[in-house]
């Protein structure tokens, strides 16, 4: 099909005329695995309760691509984020056998499966840092970063970690104090060693040969620090950034030292470089929020880098449609042309969106997020409109939230509810073996009971998957921002050939009557599902907290 572009705010519309790599297209979905499901009756979610939930994942809901949370050997005192073996399964979470069959039944049900890449530290378990730390001399000391004390025995330098309390630990056996920007068992690697850019990128062929589709690397912005180690300007007054959960000391510096080196970007075209030799996979890279020229950058200058940024930016935008169409255009502008985003409204570190938002706002977030111009990804339970959920000290396992001052992350971790069963179906173990307890709310909120109700938040989200995957407009088409709507109304279009889609979302508690840019047809709405094939005249008629899809006259649907 030959249709000629449209320009939007400066960029070619695409005419849907070349098959766009699967990751553009796929809807994602982030699997905490501790929490998603436990196949082996010990309370612990594992690879194999994963591979039992392929179905729900890829047919009930309709995502095409799983991103696993760590599950590499490990302490786990960081949910998997330690690791002490980067070519090893954890034993709790199962076997190298698992994993395989875990890969095999995804690419069965044509589900791509997303390893979790965590090239910042180790455990302080690894065999790496037990040599590094044995002595000065040892062939490994410079694999990770080691300074002598200041003159007063002091860390070398301010900086803060995000665990709370400063990012140096001091070794007596050797005399210097070692880097670690997490919790104190977690030492940083020293990426400015030619030794460790071998291993770790011998850690991604190693995956990438067992099948993995991809990863996604964590805290892709902090692979490279300043190498003088200069102090971090002080905050006059701390920040405390309420869209995440992070300990109170971390916002007492503005944290331009021990992060986002520019020397990071030549670490990750060397990571890029090696995934570029496996065909048809990708790269996603969890970066802080920050402004989207800088955001960005992290595609590369030639596009060499990340496939896909973590857009964090939006997690951190009020819910407010004035300042979400500024981030919205913002972004739409500072994407590199050709290149492709990654979008997501809460993740394993952030309120859930249904403690940000409310249960009626959560809907129109749904739509919001799988009618946007990049690839989505759902947090587990999102889908279900999960809450964060208190979780006793006693049974806590997020070793921050057990450090002095520190925010326990647990209660968004929670197990998935499956049911209204023992457990939530979640596992059959007792209740006091769980990783983390059930939901409190899980007699009603759960997966079984909603997928029996044509008007819950799980059946809008199958919903809106499979309106996006019929759909060359919002799949892969551009974005515009609609002029003209009212105080509390989000609108935009999606275009892509013959394909046009107009999304209104009324972010406030009242209805909003909404100017319509010329005919068109309800295609879904997420509070009135008698609405669909209404033909507004001139305006449309929002209620309070309802968003809807149209289809405008002269789309044809799929425009492929």
């Amino acid at each position: 099909m030959n249709e000629p572009s449209v320009q939007t705010q400066g960029r070619p519309e695409p005419a849907v005329a070349e098959v766009a790599p699967w990751w553009r297209t796929a809807v994602f979905y982030e699997n905490h695995m501790a929490s998603f499901r436990d196949g082996d009756g010990d309370g612990i979610g594992d690879l194999k309760g994963l591979t039992e939930a392929l179905d729900y994942l890829a047919g009930t809901l309709g995502v095409s691509a799983v991103w696993l949370s760590p599950c590499f050997r490990s302490p786990l005192l960081d949910q998997g984020f330690d690791i002490s073996d980067f070519c090893d399964i954890e034993p709790v979470f199962g076997t190298m056998a698992d994993f395989d069959r875990l890969v095999a039944a995804a690419h069965r049900r044509g589900v791509r499966i997303l390893a979790d890449y965590v090239p910042n530290h180790t455990s302080d378990q690894h065999p790496w840092f037990v040599e590094s730390r044995s002595s000065r001399d040892n062939p490994k000391r410079d694999w990770y970063v080691w300074r002598d004390p200041g003159p007063d025995g002091s860390p070398p330098n301010n900086w803060i970690s995000e665990a709370g309390g400063s990012t140096w630990e001091f070794d007596p056996r050797t005399g210097q104090y070692y880097l670690h920007s997490h919790l104190r068992q977690q030492p940083d690697l020293n990426w400015r060693n030619a030794e460790v850019v071998e291993a770790m990128l011998d850690v991604l062929r190693f995956w990438l040969d067992r099948g993995v589709d991809g990863f996604r690397i964590d805290v892709a912005h902090m692979l490279m620090k300043d190498p003088e180690l200069r102090d971090n300007p002080v905050q006059p007054v701390a920040e405390r950034n309420v869209y995440d959960v992070q300990h109170d000391d971390f916002g007492s510096q503005k944290h331009i030292h021990d992060r986002l080196h520019p020397d990071v970007h030549g670490v990750l075209r060397a990571i890029r470089a090696v995934v570029d030799e496996y065909p048809d996979r990708v790269l996603v890279g969890e970066i802080e929020a920050m402004g989207w020229s800088d955001w960005a950058g992290f595609f590369g200058a030639d596009q060499d880098e990340i496939h896909m940024p973590f857009a964090f930016r939006l997690i951190e935008t009020s819910w407010r449609a004035a300042d979400l169409a500024r981030e919205l255009d913002d972004l739409d502008a500072a994407t590199p042309d050709d290149a492709w985003p990654i979008l997501a409204l809460g993740n394993h570190d952030r309120p859930r969106l249904a403690t940000r938002l409310g249960r009626d706002q959560v809907r129109v977030a749904a739509m919001l997020l799988l009618t946007l111009r990049g690839t989505p990804i759902i947090f587990y339970g999102d889908e279900l409109g999960m809450r964060d959920q208190d979780v006793p000290r006693e049974r806590q396992r997020d070793t921050f939230g057990l450090t002095a001052g520190g925010r326990s992350r647990d209660p968004i971790r929670t197990p998935m509810p499956w049911n209204d069963g023992p457990n939530a179906g979640f596992s059959t173990a007792p209740a006091q073996d769980l990783w983390l307890p059930a939901s409190a709310e899980a007699a009603t909120l759960n997966v079984a009971a909603q997928l029996a109700d044509p008007g819950s938040l799980l059946c809008l989200y199958r919903s809106l998957i499979a309106l996006r995957r019929d759909s060359a407009a919002l799949r892969e088409g551009g974005y515009r921002g609609l002029p003209g709507a009212p105080e509390g109304c989000l609108a935009y279009e999606r275009r892509a050939g013959s394909d046009h889609k107009i999304v209104m979302l009324n972010l406030t508690d009242r209805p909003l009557r909404v100017p319509l840019p010329g005919p068109a047809t309800v295609v879904l709405s997420t509070a009135d599902r008698g609405r669909v094939g209404a033909r507004p005249a001139d305006a449309l008629e929002l209620a309070a907290a309802e968003g809807v899809v149209l289809d405008a006259d002269g789309g044809e649907g799929d425009g492929a």
